[in-house]
């Protein structure tokens, strides 16, 4: 990958070790993964075909691909710190709510460990990803950030300075309680979302929880979801950031907001960090 970057995608197991050897694979370049059950391996190939085949698709129409931020070297993954230009006159808000999918994790592995370890306000992020993927995927953001992530809870409260990642298994959404705190919540159910965790649902809850104090960030994806969200937290006074065409494994969710009209600004993956702490 050091020498001849290619876009690959890891078909790995449901499993504690399939998602280690998955996020390894991540952090040396592979651009996204589909989980396979080995119980079912005959079964399941059979119902992901679709799905790898459209995102064989999607990444080949990239080409070429930047080389990874990590190589095999035997040293530690170090991110780089961001270069924060402060502007003025712009809106606080007390949100950060972040939407992705087909190669979100990597995405996010150039956000997150930028962000400052005193960030001011909560951090809520709804990943495309299986429930035995976001436990392991959230304690590996952990060990490169300053600022706290982990894995979402039920009922868990939302603290300023903290990275919530909703849970592969159900949808995330925040709830007002005794009038002043924000709890998560978690549905198991499907619901009417094509994806889970779905964005779209933590989207609309930031708005009615947030309005006119969140900021939403749509990163690289497959399809739309997160519009609709995107949109009502729009509607409400909240500001949407797009990451931009070039950046992205797969422009799609990002290109629906932009078609849309209701990204603020339409940014590259490694200016993401700091214009979302001059936000707050």
């Amino acid at each position: 990958m050091a020498k001849n970057p290619t876009p690959v995608i890891m078909v790995s197991s449901l499993t504690t070790d399939g998602a280690k050897a998955t996020l390894e694979a991540l952090e040396l370049g592979a651009v996204d993964f589909i989980p396979k059950n080995i119980s079912e391996l005959s079964v399941n190939i059979v119902k992901i075909r679709d799905v790898l085949v459209d995102k064989i698709k999607a990444i080949a129409n990239k080409g070429r691909i930047k080389r990874p931020s990590r190589v095999i070297t035997g040293k530690p993954y170090e991110a780089p710190r961001p270069v924060v230009k402060r502007t003025t006159g712009e809106r606080r808000i007390g949100l950060v709510s972040i939407g992705t999918s087909t190669g979100g994790p990597k995405a996010l592995q150039d956000i997150i460990p930028l962000l400052p370890q005193n960030f001011p306000v909560p951090i809520v992020i709804a990943q495309h990803m299986p429930p035995s993927f976001t436990g392991p995927f959230a304690a590996r953001l952990n060990q490169l950030s300053e600022i706290t992530v982990k894995e979402a809870e039920e009922g868990e409260l939302l603290k300023p300075g903290v990275v919530f990642i909703a849970p592969g298994r159900g949808h995330m959404r925040l709830k007002r309680q005794r009038g002043l705190e924000t709890i998560i919540t978690i549905s198991e159910n499907k619901e009417d979302f094509i994806y889970r965790p779905s964005v779209d649902a933590l989207m609309l809850s930031a708005a009615e929880i947030f309005p006119g104090r969140a900021l939403g960030v749509i990163l690289t994806g497959m399809g739309n979801d997160g519009l609709k969200g995107l949109v009502s937290l729009k509607n409400t006074g909240g500001r949407i950031f797009a990451q931009n065409e070039e950046t992205c494994v797969v422009y799609g969710m990002p290109k629906a907001v932009v078609d849309a009209g209701i990204a603020d600004k339409i940014l590259p993956i490694e200016d993401i960090a700091g214009e979302i702490v001059n936000s707050v």
